[in-house]
């Protein structure tokens, strides 16, 4: 048992060795730091979303931004629209699961804003449409997805592929992304 938990290990190590190598999903990171840096500075804020592991991914970071990640500070304006059970069961019921996202973000989301969708396939239909919703907006459209980014690659403003397959792998991946992203723009608007 020992050697599966190593391997385990090992290959989530692996995945950040070729995240922190990559040039271009470094220069992706920064981009998607400072885009949210800019938005906070002009009154804007960052929605999330995910289904299933990563709409706790989209909780995980709004709540970061919200009340605090590192620093004692005031919080900045961010939302996980995977947490309203009365929206989102209306959006689903009324309409459809694919516009789940896209209504949310057509209400509460402005010109300047960041869109942050997470799909570890890249092909998940609602995020997507909220994708196309931010065009049609102005809203920055951020993808974190896996190795081959899917549909949302060619869809979002910046797709950041995790290079794996492996969801559970890709997950803590967004995970690391997530936290220096919120990192980022905490030391970037607080840090004296």
């Amino acid at each position: 048992m020992k050697q599966t938990i190593q391997k385990i290990m090992a290959d989530s190590i692996s995945v950040k060795q070729k995240l922190m190598s990559d040039e271009s999903i470094l220069s992706q990171i920064e981009l998607v730091a400072k885009k949210m840096i800019e938005s906070y500075q002009a009154g804007g804020k960052t929605m999330f979303a995910g289904n299933g592991g990563s709409a706790a991914d989209a909780q995980h970071f709004a709540a970061e931004l919200v009340n605090r990640f590192c620093l004692d500070r005031d919080g900045v304006p961010a939302l996980a629209l995977t947490t309203d059970s009365s929206v989102l069961t209306s959006i689903a019921n009324d309409y459809d699961f694919n516009v789940l996202f896209s209504r949310q973000l057509r209400a509460l989301g402005n010109a300047g804003d960041v869109f942050v969708g997470i799909s570890t396939s890249g092909t998940s239909a609602n995020i997507i449409e909220a994708v196309r919703v931010c065009r049609e907006k102005h809203i920055f459209s951020v993808g974190l997805t896996g190795s081959t980014g899917g549909k949302m690659a060619s869809e979002c403003d910046v797709c950041i592929c995790v290079p794996s397959t492996v969801t559970a792998r890709i997950q803590e991946a967004h995970i690391l992304i997530g936290h220096i992203l919120c990192g980022l723009v905490e030391d970037s608007l607080f840090k004296k």
